[in-house]
């Protein structure tokens, strides 16, 4: 059985896809690899005509790979495609090397920056679940089932330990994340009775949100240019024209991101998907800006934070010629695109005051009378809203005094769906 070396950065990139090779998804690749800590020595491309079950590249492709890997004195290869358990295995005896896929690179690179104690869990949650399909014989002497004297060892006993250990690690650390969910949903809770609106930051890994966080928020967020430079999110209070609200930063967006990461940081990604509004930062100098637009959509659908109403934000206009800060509006004279450069701090004030149009809504106040069936928006109401006073009717309903912001639109349709005789007093000025 071939031992993976736990050291050594020297590696080979390898990108087949069965479409012909794409330059921009081997430079994702390579960025990857850097971010990882990696040291790509060389490539190996091409166009495979279908998967191989067992190597994932051809006969042919392994052997020049084995030559490349050879030749370079590598120690790593890295794929930039999603490989069975079996491939990777017969892939490291083939190869002598170790071998890693993009999930697993992806994983790796998260498991470097993750700083918070929810990261660090979340990251290892992902990685837990990513390994518990690549748990091999490690116990081959005790593997045995022979017949005879000294040769009866107890089967696939230790494997099947490693798997319930791996099980009940995998279940302690879903308790603890579902601890710091319940805190974290408190303390959204606590911004809505406080009609303090939330503005998540959402966009493609390095398309700029640490840096425009940081020159909003005059925060001190780590940034650099290179892929998931920051994991953990952060959230600070920004003030603009007498207006305040929370501005969320989270983790960026990349192609294929692994199933794992998506499910392990759904938590983490929840500041999206309760955010009052989203602004989509997008690198306005990328060549595939359209296709990076497309994947951040993805996953916004996967959390459920699709229908959060979302301005884009294109920065790094100072990498373009001739383009100067604006703001493009949609036909019924909506916001829906700013462009800035966080860098140079090129149109900030035109983002602020976006902010403000769409946020300085006001305050809604409304009194509702509830019957004895509608509890569960009643509850709603207290988390979501503020509640003036709370009266039962005498009919074994409730009547009650509500505020909430105007932009709280899924708050006013279920109030209108739900409650009966509800008196509209108008919209209030937001009073901070």
């Amino acid at each position: 059985m071939f031992d993976r070396p736990d050291t050594g950065s020297r590696a080979v990139l390898v990108h087949m896809p069965l479409a012909g090779p794409d330059q921009e998804d081997l430079d994702e690749l390579r960025l990857l690899a850097l971010s990882a800590g990696a040291e790509p020595a060389a490539t190996l491309t091409g166009r495979l005509r279908a998967i191989d079950p067992r190597y994932y590249i051809g006969q042919g492709k392994l052997e020049e790979l084995a030559e490349t890997v050879k030749a370079h004195e590598a120690e790593l290869v890295l794929f930039n495609h999603a490989l069975t358990p079996s491939q990777e295995r017969n892939l490291e005896k083939a190869l002598n090397v170790r071998v890693v896929d993009r999930s697993g690179l992806i994983l790796d690179i998260f498991a470097q920056r993750a700083r918070s104690f929810e990261g660090r869990l979340q990251v290892e949650l992902a990685q837990l679940k990513h390994l518990s399909t690549r748990l091999v014989r490690g116990w081959t002497h005790l593997e045995r089932q022979k017949g005879g004297i000294g040769l009866r060892g107890p089967g696939e006993t230790q494997l099947e330990t490693d798997k319930r250990l791996l099980a009940n690690r995998i279940r302690q650390i879903q308790k603890r994340l579902q601890h710091v969910e319940v805190q974290r949903d408190q303390g959204r809770q606590a911004r809505r009775r406080a009609q303090v609106p939330v503005v998540g930051l959402v966009g493609y890994t390095n398309a700029g949100k640490s840096t425009l966080f940081n020159a909003l928020t005059h925060a001190e967020v780590y940034s650099a240019d290179q892929l998931f430079a920051t994991l953990d999110p952060t959230l600070r209070r920004l003030s603009s024209g007498g207006l305040n609200m929370v501005l969320a930063d989270t983790v960026g967006f990349i192609r294929h991101l692994p199933h794992e990461l998506v499910a392990a940081f759904r938590s983490t990604l929840q500041e999206s998907a309760e955010a009052d509004l989203l602004l989509h930062v997008v690198d306005a100098s990328d060549e595939r800006m359209d296709e990076t637009i497309a994947e951040v959509r993805q996953v916004l659908a996967e959390i459920g934070a699709d229908r959060i109403p979302c301005v884009e934000v294109y920065n790094k206009i100072d990498r373009l010629e001739g383009v100067v800060p604006h703001i493009e509006r949609g036909a019924s004279g909506r916001p829906t695109q700013v462009w800035v450069s966080a860098r140079s701090g090129a149109g900030l004030e035109l983002l602020k005051e976006l902010l403000e149009e769409i946020l300085g809504g006001g305050v809604e106040r409304r009194i509702l009378t509830l019957s004895a069936a509608q509890g569960e928006l009643r509850a709603r109401l207290y988390r979501e809203a503020r509640v003036l006073s709370d009266e039962p009717d005498g009919a074994g309903g409730w009547r009650l005094a509500v505020e909430f912001p105007a932009t709280a639109r899924g708050l006013r349709h279920a109030i209108g769906d739900n409650a009966t005789e509800a008196e509209h007093e108008g919209p209030l000025s937001v009073s901070h």
